[in-house]
């Protein structure tokens, strides 16, 4: 029996070392492999990223170097006052007076905002709405200007029926700016509609210089028999501090317009008599020194017929019927 040799030596495997070559990475070659258009994505991404960045910084800047608009005592200006311009110049021109539709609204719009942005509104001027005054130029025929002071609801009621009689509401101008204020501020383009002066109390703001000029232009431009619807229920018929009173009677042209009637009208229940006051006597004195003829008329009756449609059973309208 053969006697077995000697059991081999058995060692653990071990795994034959790999054949790496290590070489330094070019410097001409990337470590990464991009491709074109990944490389224009990621440059695209880096200038938004500095756009975006620039963007806020000059945002936040921005909103600190920009100054509030001062602060008034009265209201701001009218919310939506541009659109509300625009509307209202629409509605005149193409519906009420069509025989005004080729006037341009938009640029009607664009004078009035350009009249007072940028702007103190204490230290506004005529000549800032002298533009405006020009693209609405409006001819009122001859005896149809009819002028008031403290009876305004009445003297509109007489014109919405007797439509060919012109107040200066009644006009393209004064019907856009019916009711409305409006101010800017120097330092600023935008609208103030944070608060306003008081008109004619703070300052002769924009509004107080604006109605001035308007009521001048409308008084400069009557002709004929003109008229003037006054209050009789109080104590001065004819108010010399008035639009009326301080601008439209001292801007007719005589040459143009030889008489003024005064309308003289009471509330209802009141029998005053007011022709013969003293305040009206001063209307007269004024236009006499100008040269115009003055009539007065105590409760003119086609105006009182008005006041008796809201009080129909009042004793004083029953010897109207």
């Amino acid at each position: 029996m053969a006697t077995a040799g000697p059991l081999p030596r058995t060692d653990p495997e071990v795994a034959p070392m790999p054949n790496h070559r290590f070489s330094p990475v070019s410097e001409e070659e990337p470590c990464c492999n991009l491709s074109k258009k990944a490389k224009i994505f990621l440059a695209i991404l880096c200038v938004l990223f500095v756009l975006t960045t620039i963007a806020v910084v000059v945002g936040v800047l921005w909103g600190r170097l920009v100054p509030k608009p001062k602060e008034w005592d009265g209201n701001g200006t009218t919310p939506n006052f541009p659109e509300i311009v625009l509307g209202r110049c629409y509605i005149y021109t193409k519906i009420l007076r069509p025989e005004l539709s080729h006037k341009d609204c938009r640029k009607i719009g664009k004078a009035f905002m350009d009249a007072f942005l940028y702007k103190d509104p204490c230290s506004s001027t005529e000549q800032d709405y002298l533009p405006l005054l020009e693209l609405t130029h409006q001819t009122v025929p001859c005896n149809k200007t009819l002028f008031w002071s403290k009876s305004s609801e009445l003297a509109h009621q007489y014109t919405r029926v007797r439509q060919e009689m012109f107040t200066l509401e009644n006009t393209l101008l004064g019907y856009i700016a019916d009711g409305l204020k409006w101010c800017g501020d120097a330092d600023t383009s935008e609208i103030n509609y944070g608060s306003c002066p008081k008109m004619g109390e703070q300052c002769n703001d924009t509004v107080f210089v604006f109605w001035n000029t308007v009521s001048k232009r409308f008084a400069e431009n009557a002709c004929g028999v003109v008229q003037v619807v006054l209050n009789g229920s109080i104590s001065n018929s004819f108010n010399k501090n008035s639009t009326f009173g301080r601008v439209e009677i001292y801007n007719l042209r005589p040459e143009k317009v030889p008489t003024l009637q005064a309308w003289v009208m009471h509330d209802i229940g009141d029998s005053s008599v007011s022709c013969s006051s003293s305040s009206i006597n001063d209307l007269k004195l004024i236009l006499s020194n100008r040269n115009i003829k003055f009539t007065c008329h105590d409760n003119y009756r086609p105006i009182k017929f008005l006041q008796c449609v809201k009080n129909p059973e009042h004793s004083s309208c029953s010897s109207l019927i």
